[in-house]
């Protein structure tokens, strides 16, 4: 079993530390949370050694997890690296990309392993389409979310939407060609909403939108590409694909589908649900690190992944500012 140690034992770091306590591929050596109550809390909670310093802590574990604000991963990771240890970092990897980009040249130095906490890759709508070919021409995603004060830390950017940015980036095998992007800062003093639109050099458009002043919850992706449309729901963990066949083709199950006049004939629409399996997104990444680490492979969500994500981030953020000055200026 590998060893770990979590630096944070606030809202997430308390997932984190139910979950690594539930697998079979760790040893939860304890962790570190300089907020002496907090501290004090989940060691009562879980049973688990509340370390005084974070370097002592790193020194004695085999695996570091960085669950804290984001404005302390660079300094936390730089450290963990430094002492050549694998590392799990939640999302957004770093505060900049400048950040990110140096943490992605110490890991490749030190030889460790860096999985970055960007959990959708996980989640079992996504999973299932696993074997589906996925290539997208039009994706658009919408990620809403009710206002949470703990979240304020950075932009609705790098908050909710660097989820989509990572699904989109995994999924489209193209560079950014171009960006064009708009957000309002409503109650607080970063973009609480914001609407992104990434074109890719393959022609590929993704259209992406995300909130944290909604009245509702909402996770959704859809996929639009030559032979399917696919929908997901991040929310309620489902999926649904629709293709379309001409009837002439005498498709299998054509008596199962549904027909549609078109100008161009008559076609059969085939809708499929795959099958999801229920699983502990958090769990899993957690678990794949530790198997990358054992198997001497790349992680499913490395640092390259983290940085690409946080780099787009902040060319939406960018526009975002760019539009703001132009607004001003001609107000």
């Amino acid at each position: 079993m590998l060893k770990i140690g979590v630096l944070g034992a606030g809202h997430l770091g308390k997932i984190h530390l139910k979950c690594l306590q539930m697998s079979e591929a760790y040893e939860v050596v304890g962790f570190y949370d300089p907020d002496e109550a907090q501290a004090r809390a989940a060691s009562e909670q879980f049973g688990l050694r509340a370390w005084d310093s974070a370097t002592a802590l790193i020194e004695a574990v085999d695996v570091v997890d960085i669950v804290t604000p984001t404005v302390t991963h660079f300094k936390l990771a730089q450290l963990a690296i430094d002492k050549g240890k694998h590392l799990f970092i939640e999302k957004p990897i770093t505060h900049t990309p400048e950040e990110a980009r140096d943490l992605l040249h110490a890991s490749r130095a030190k030889g460790v392993r860096v999985q970055v906490g960007h959990v959708e890759r996980f989640n079992p709508a996504f999973l299932a389409l696993d074997q589906v070919p996925l290539r997208p021409m039009f994706i658009e995603a919408h990620r809403l979310a009710t206002f949470n004060p703990r979240g304020t830390d950075v932009s609705v950017i790098l908050d909710l939407m660097i989820h989509d940015l990572d699904i989109v980036l995994s999924l489209v095998p193209s560079p950014v060609r171009h960006i064009s992007a708009s957000g309002v800062a409503v109650l607080s003093d970063t973009p609480d909403i914001s609407n992104a639109r990434i074109e890719f050099e393959n022609g590929c458009v993704a259209n992406l939108t995300a909130s944290r002043m909604s009245l509702k919850q909402m996770r959704k992706v859809r996929l639009f590409q030559r032979d399917a449309y696919i929908s997901l729901d991040f929310l309620e963990k489902n999926a649904q694909i629709v293709r379309m066949y001409d009837k002439a083709s005498n498709p299998p199950q054509a008596e199962q589908m549904m027909e549609l006049p078109t100008p161009q004939g008559d076609k059969l629409i085939h809708i499929e649900m795959p099958t999801i399996e229920p699983t502990n997104a958090i769990k899993m990444e957690l678990e794949s690190l530790a198997t990358s680490i054992r198997e001497q492979r790349p992680p499913k969500v490395g640092i390259e992944d983290g940085y690409r994500a946080l780099e787009v981030a902040y060319r939406i953020l960018e526009e975002i500012e760019n539009r703001s000055r132009t607004y001003a200026t001609q107000a």
